[in-house]
């Protein structure tokens, strides 16, 4: 057995979108996932699975969603020994960062530093920005409301899917996924 994270863009944001975590769970389970457990209201979810890799099981979950309600829903999926690698590489590891402003933005696929060449750090700051594997951490010291890099480093720009979490919601996933 593999455990999984699932991380669903843009859902239960403003009324629209709408995916009940218990319909979540239902979901996984219907797709072969045990001991599924939702965290917040915002399409987290970690489970196990026999037989799948990461690729299959978004693209299930993606398929399970627009049949049964009705709408896309973009899915990526981390395995647990990931999500513990993103924790562990975490660029800003021993200095005060307001964990609520600091983000990581999953990737659909590798990270590409072609992609962010032209971005001069310094026009920035104090914002601050590294690339992982397949992920960007993203500091907003000022808040992601007004943060200028978050309104940069776009899926577009990226050439990838991607979705956001705050660093409390990414250790909270990783914690859950190593239990």
């Amino acid at each position: 057995m593999t455990t999984y994270v699932a991380l669903l863009r843009g859902i239960n944001v403003g009324g629209k979108k709408r995916v009940p975590m218990q319909t979540l769970r239902d979901l996984l389970t219907n797709l072969g996932g045990e001991a599924v457990r939702t965290h917040l209201n915002s399409g987290n979810a970690v489970f196990t699975h026999p037989e799948a890799d990461e690729g299959t099981l978004a693209a299930a979950l993606e398929g399970a969603i627009e049949r049964e309600l009705g709408f896309s829903v973009t899915c990526l999926m981390r395995e647990a020994g990931e999500m513990r690698r993103v924790v562990d590489a975490n660029p800003f590891a021993g200095r005060e960062v307001d964990p609520s402003r600091f983000l990581v933005l999953f990737l659909d696929g590798p990270a590409d530093p072609a992609t962010v060449a032209d971005l001069a750090p310094a026009a920035y700051a104090p914002e601050e920005f590294a690339l992982g594997e397949r992920e960007v951490y993203l500091h907003c010291a000022e808040g992601i409301r007004d943060s200028r890099l978050a309104k940069v480093l776009t899926e577009r720009r990226l050439g990838t899917a991607a979705t956001a979490r705050n660093w409390n919601t990414v250790t909270k996933l990783a914690d859950m996924a190593r239990a």
